[in-house]
């Protein structure tokens, strides 16, 4: 049990540690300007809930402020950094981001059968078992979470039937291995510059983007009052509200019709996200996009930085020598996943930007994708949010196609 289970507690330490990151990073000390040139404050604020995880001294399990960060402030931030956004600039970005988050699902599905195959050369025990017990089984689930999101594990799950008692090692693999490539991709957007250097790629669109973005804020930059945050929070969580109370309709029509009972159409957030995001782009086009004049898209930057540390909290470093057989294996399929990445993004001179999206689009969905999108510009946070929808509509089809690659290299192995 944590020393602290109070949400409330939680909550305010969550805060501070993202207070001491901000005040730490705005130093004009010479040290701390250097330890921030190399590891992104945004990776603080996600290391440093986590370690206090890994000491006892919070715990996820024993507190709802993600589930709040989720449900309340993931789609009001949505909305407020998505109300300002150009449209047709994000077409702009063509079609490398399309090809990246569509090779990093495909990284998902042969890395599966293929981390199973080399596990089972040199850690056999690994991958045994028959009948619920079958590892593949298991690993179905977390190919629905990589692929989509929470419904297209939960799917996998009911689809396959793996042993409910061993279900909980399936969960340490995806927490443990999408936080430490979490981990790296924020590592690897201070290098950001650097890499798309190496990989040779033309970031001018992206670039476009957010000049563009930037123009248009300080072209209607306004002083703030108290009256514009209250209409900026009031339009955000007024939309969310909408959004909540129309996803729970959808989802009972969905679930009436046998034939989806199983797949992300049936998910509360799914739809959620859908609609607030809807909600964001029909805003671009009314004059209600001036209230970035006010600060909107910084108050939508706040909540996702709120929405960081839960995630980060999350994480338990300690738990990575628990199972460390199926850990290696998730560590392989993610290595797989990752490489092939690095591969395509090389060949056709893709950003940094789509590879580290594309990727989380799947490993993360948009509990994620927006997170390292406006890790890069606060503009680019709605294409994070485009994909992951993307990846949640093919969670489940992809996920069954891996579970029948994954049994077939279990039987050749």
């Amino acid at each position: 049990m944590a020393l602290f289970t109070d949400d409330k507690i939680v909550f305010g330490l969550l805060m501070l540690c993202l207070a001491v990151v901000f005040y730490t990073s705005n130093l004009k000390s010479a040290g701390w300007q250097k330890f921030y040139k190399y590891v992104p404050a945004l990776l603080m604020c996600y290391l440093l809930p986590a370690i206090l995880n890994s000491f006892g001294i919070i715990s996820a399990k024993e507190t709802g402020t993600y589930t709040m960060a989720k449900n309340y402030l993931l789609p009001v931030s949505l909305i407020l950094m998505t109300l300002s956004i150009d449209l047709k600039a994000i077409m702009k970005l063509g079609g490398k981001s399309l090809i990246m988050f569509f090779t990093a699902t495909v990284g998902i599905i042969i890395g599966g059968p293929l981390a199973i195959l080399i596990m089972a050369k040199i850690w056999p025990v690994t991958v045994d078992g028959v009948g619920v017990d079958a590892v593949w089984r298991g690993l179905s689930t977390l190919a629905g979470s990589w692929i989509g999101g929470g419904a297209n594990q939960a799917a996998m799950f009911e689809v396959y039937e793996y042993n409910p008692e061993k279900y909980g090692a399936m969960v340490l693999i995806d927490i443990v291995v999408a936080n430490i490539w979490m981990a790296v991709l924020l590592l690897g957007i201070g290098q950001n510059a650097k890499i798309d250097k190496w990989l040779g790629a033309d970031a001018s669109a992206i670039e476009e983007l957010k000049l563009k973005v930037a123009s248009f804020s300080e072209a209607v930059k306004k002083e703030a009052k108290l009256k514009d945050y209250i209409i900026i929070l009031g339009v955000g969580f007024f939309l969310t509200s909408l959004a909540h109370f129309f996803s729970s309709h959808i989802v009972t029509f969905f679930e009436s019709i046998p034939s989806f009972q199983n797949s992300s159409l049936t998910s509360g957030f799914f739809w959620v996200i859908v609609l607030v995001t809807t909600f964001g782009l029909l805003l671009s086009f009314t004059k209600a996009r001036n209230l970035e004049g006010y600060g909107a898209s910084k108050i939508g930057s706040v909540f996702i930085y709120i929405l960081v540390a839960t995630i980060g909290m999350k994480m338990d470093i300690t738990k990575v020598v628990e199972n460390p057989g199926l850990i290696l294996l998730g560590l392989i399929w993610m290595a797989i996943h990752v490489i092939l990445l690095i591969i395509v993004a090389k060949i056709i001179k893709a950003p940094f930007f789509f590879l580290a999206v594309g990727s989380k689009a799947n490993i993360g969905g948009a509990a994620s994708a927006p997170i390292i999108a406006a890790a890069f510009h606060p503009a680019l946070a709605p294409v994070g949010v485009l994909l992951a929808v993307l990846g949640y509509a093919l969670g489940t089809y992809g996920a069954v196609f891996c579970a029948k690659l994954m049994e077939l290299a279990t039987q050749l192995s």
